[in-house]
């Protein structure tokens, strides 16, 4: 039966087979129709009518028959099959039936160049589309590929190429995230796509940064095995054929090497790890499928463009953390090896090594352009900071620990700024940046390791000159360094500052004064060290001498004293300053409502004296250490915290003296204004008679004193004033007493004041005086009651009570008045009035009892002279008032006048 079946039938019957599957049936069949049944034929058949699910390794052993012939040139004739199928079909239908069979073509549009004579190949590769597309069994298909892979070199290119990328990425890698790609669809992606969408989950979350060196090696290496991705040209063609130059460039290496560079801007941790774990080219997993298949020209291109890529991405990292320049520094160290050059040390080594770099070819390494190499051109050949050589990789390394040096000091900064600053030489940049590094060493270092702030002084100069000048030991050579620009003394003078802030004294006296090569000048030491006292002072927030800031600024001030001595004019002045500060600080004291008083201060104030009159306002009795207060007043003129043009003072071409006298004036009239205002005139009193009196000098005058005699004078007593706790010799009369030391003040200021003010107190002079006489007289007046009674009475063992009343009562008053003793001229004067006063009656008598009387009118002459003659009493009470107007005459100045010659 079997040999009566037409080759229609036949074929009929082999797609019977392949649609149910029956593989034995079929290969059966085949032994028995070999002329039908060719190996293309019946390949066509499996690949059109073989289902898509079945498990490849039930019809490969088929395919594998066929491959090697053993089908067709030993048939196991013995194996029947069924043709029942076919039985009830005649050979004219069977054969209109196989024109509508419609089977699948080995060959297709994309199918590979070298597969086109070789039905294997192509049932092969189209087969594995199919099982793909139709059914999405892409793990079954190296069961059907494999045992081909020596078939034919196309196969394992196929293999390792294009299903071994996708099946890695899709079920091995990164399960949870498969591309939605056919193989087919895949094969045809352009390069970039292709990269792409290999990488698409590479190092995306944390826990894959591990295996992204495997995802190189593993997806990436296998595409590239593939002569497709690698373009070939002859140039340079002779006459001789024999000598031509090949160019050999490699599209899909670039677009590796772009996104390479790509994840250092956008995931510096991928990059880096992608440097880490990944050897390049020469580092690829064909699993079991393949092993090294590059030349050594294809080879050195790609090792040259995975180096340039390297150092690109190390520009391009923008985090600026130890961590990532670390990284940085590991790329370096990577590519120091590829290049069998001698490995770098770590960050931590090379940072505390700080060993010169000198090895600059070509100056234009160093130039402006070098900066936008940083950021341009990266992959290209013209582009020299990337060039695979020692030069790039050392430049590379000294930028990497430049920009880590500054990073740990709390400064970030990343490779490319660290190029920008070398490059640019930007003066401006590179000073701001070495302020902002000295501030951070200041303030994030410890306070008390004097060998971190050595090794901090260190790496600042070596940031300047890349230890050029060490090297060469000279200071006359071209350097190259971040700080390039600035001078040598500029840092140590912010090192200096540094170790100052930080109470690293020993450690600058050490270096700055005690060594024998002084990096500073004396002059230049004193004003920085200056310079740094009067920082802490300003910074200072407690005016107490011996904590915080004012207790640094003594200590700088005393931390040279070869330099700077304590009698050298800043010490003097600081040290004055800081005793008036201090002395301030024992007072309570707000100039502004919430804030109290702090040390800058009384610097930056226009008028510190007037700081004492807060301190006057806000502290009860404080007048009464007006001896401190002056002291305060004195330190600030030697502090020269005053000017000459403070308000209210005249000094031109003033001395020192005249400084000190014009501020103790003034604090005196404070002390005065402070005493009236809390009613305590008895020490108004002792300060203007004892002070201001002995302070007053008429060729310097000052609006001060003369206004707190004036205010001590216009003072009245209330029931607040303070009690004196002492009369002396004074008048027990307190009103009285009042209005004398009253008018002392008022004639303390007569003889201080301005002219054009004396009028002013001359007024109240008056009035004083006025009121005093009236007290005067309404005391006599209560004495003279009081010794009226007295007399009235009948005294015991009295002789007689007829003694005239008038005649005991003047001999009272004159053994007081003798008793008395005035204070004061003014009173003198009084006296004299009241004596005069009370003798008038006296004399009356005296002339009723028989003088003889020289005329009846003021007119007569007098006998022997012939001069008017005075009457006894005009003379009394002249010589009285005469007595007081020559008393304030003194006072005020004025001539004497002879008032004989008036009468003549």
């Amino acid at each position: 039966m079997t040999a009566s079946l037409s080759p229609p039938r036949v074929l009929l019957l082999a797609v019977h087979f392949a649609t149910k599957s029956d593989v034995e049936s079929l290969a059966a069949l085949v032994a028995h129709h070999p002329n039908v049944l060719r190996p293309e034929l019946i390949l066509r058949v499996l690949l059109t009518c073989l289902p898509e699910t079945l498990r490849s390794s039930e019809y490969v052993e088929l395919i594998g028959r066929i491959e090697s012939g053993d089908l067709y040139s030993e048939p196991d004739l013995s194996i029947q099959f069924d043709a029942s199928s076919v039985q009830d079909i005649t050979d004219a239908e069977a054969a209109k039936k196989t024109r509508r069979l419609h089977l699948l073509p080995l060959a297709w549009d994309h199918a590979p160049k070298d597969a086109l004579q070789d039905p294997v190949s192509l049932f092969l590769i189209h087969r594995a589309h199919r099982v793909d597309q139709e059914a999405g069994l892409l793990t079954q298909l190296p069961d059907l590929i494999v045992p081909f892979l020596q078939h034919a070199p196309c196969i394992r290119t196929w293999m390792i190429s294009a299903l071994l990328p996708l099946l890695r990425r899709n079920y091995e890698y990164y399960p949870h995230e498969p591309v939605i790609q056919t193989l087919e669809s895949f094969e045809r992606l352009d390069d970039r796509t292709a990269v792409a969408l290999l990488l698409s989950q590479t190092g995306v979350r944390e826990e894959d940064l591990p295996h992204v060196g495997r995802d190189l090696r593993g997806l990436i290496g296998p595409w590239l095995y593939n002569d497709a991705r690698w373009d070939g040209s002859i140039e340079n063609q002779n006459a001789s054929e024999n000598s031509r130059a090949r160019h050999v460039a490699c599209p899909a290496w670039e677009y590796i090497l772009e996104w390479l560079i790509t994840q250092a801007s956008v995931s510096w941790k991928v990059a880096v790890k992608a440097f880490d774990q990944w050897d390049g080219p020469n580092d690829v997993d064909l699993g079991e499928y393949g092993s090294g298949w590059l030349g050594d020209e294809e080879q050195g291109l790609l090792e040259r463009g995975f180096a340039r890529a390297a150092l690109a991405s190390a520009y391009l990292i923008p985090e600026a953390s130890v961590e990532a320049l670390s990284g940085v520094n590991a790329i370096v160290t990577k590519i120091m090896s590829l290049l069998d050059q001698d490995p770098c040390p770590t960050l931590q080594v090379a940072s505390s090594l700080l060993s010169p770099f000198t090895e600059l070819e070509s100056e234009k390494l160093m130039s402006a352009k070098s900066a936008s190499l940083m950021r341009n051109d990266l992959l290209e050949e013209s582009n020299y900071l990337t060039t695979p050589n020692q030069t790039s990789t050392q430049l590379l390394h000294v930028l990497t620990l430049c920009a880590f040096i500054l990073t740990k000091a709390g400064t970030p900064c990343s490779v490319r700024r660290a190029g920008e600053l070398a490059f640019l030489r930007d003066e401006r940049e590179q000073k701001a940046m070495a302020i902002k590094l000295i501030h951070s060493l200041s303030t994030n270092g410890p306070k008390n390791d004097d060998k971190y702030w050595i090794r901090a002084r260190n790496e600042l100069l070596w940031l300047r000159d890349w230890g050029a000048e060490e090297a060469f030991g000279s200071s006359n050579i071209q350097i190259y360094g971040i700080f390039s620009q600035l001078k040598k003394e500029f840092l140590e003078i912010e090192c200096l500052k540094a170790f100052l802030a930080n109470t690293r004294y020993s450690l600058a006296r050490s270096i700055y004064e005690d060594s024998p090569e002084k990096p500073l000048g004396d002059s230049v030491l004193q004003d920085t060290a200056v310079a740094a006292a009067m920082e802490a002072y300003d910074n200072a927030s407690n005016p107490h001498r011996g904590r915080g800031g004012l207790l640094k600024c003594d200590d700088i001030i005393h931390a040279f004293p070869k330099t700077l001595p304590e009698t050298h004019p800043a010490a003097k002045r600081i040290e004055a300053l800081l005793r008036a500060t201090h002395a301030l600080s024992e007072y309570r004291l707000v100039l502004k409502k919430g804030e109290p008083f702090t040390p800058v201060v009384l610097r930056v104030r226009t008028d510190p004296v007037s700081i004492i009159e807060k301190v006057l306002e806000q502290n009860p009795r404080s007048y009464t250490k007006i001896q401190d207060l002056l002291s305060i007043g004195s330190n600030m003129v030697d502090a020269g915290l005053l000017d000459s043009d403070k308000r209210g003072q005249s000094r031109t071409n003033s001395t020192p003296s005249d400084y000190h006298m014009a501020t103790r004036r003034r604090i005196t009239a404070m002390c005065v204004d402070a005493a009236l205002t809390e009613d305590d005139f008895e020490t108004a009193y002792s300060y203007v008679v004892n002070r201001v009196a002995a302070d007053a000098d008429s060729q310097i005058k000052d609006e001060y004193s003369w206004k707190a005699a004036l205010q001590a004078g216009k003072y009245r007593r209330t029931a607040r004033t303070v009690k004196p706790t002492h009369i002396g010799t004074g008048s027990g009369n307190l009103d009285i007493r009042h209005l004398e030391q009253r008018i002392e003040c008022l004639s303390t200021a007569v003889r201080i004041a301005p002219p054009a003010t004396l009028q002013e107190i001359l007024n109240g002079f008056r009035k004083c005086e006025e009121e005093l006489n009236a007290a005067i007289k309404a005391e006599e007046a209560q004495e003279s009651a009081w010794d009226d009674r007295g007399d009235v009475q009948a005294m015991p063992g009295a002789f007689s009570s007829t003694v005239p009343a008038g005649v005991a009562k003047n001999a009272t008053r004159s053994s007081r008045h003798v008793e008395e003793a005035p204070m004061s001229l003014f009173d003198l004067s009084r006296a004299s009035m009241a004596r005069a006063q009370n003798n008038f009656s006296a004399l009356s008598s005296l002339q009723r009892s028989g003088q003889s009387r020289a005329g009846d009118s003021e007119g007569g002459l007098d006998d022997a002279s012939g001069q008017p003659r005075v009457r006894k009493r005009d003379q009394l009470r002249e010589a009285a008032v005469g007595t007081l107007a020559s008393g304030v005459g003194w006072l005020i100045g004025a001539q004497p006048v002879d008032r004989s010659q008036e009468r003549e």
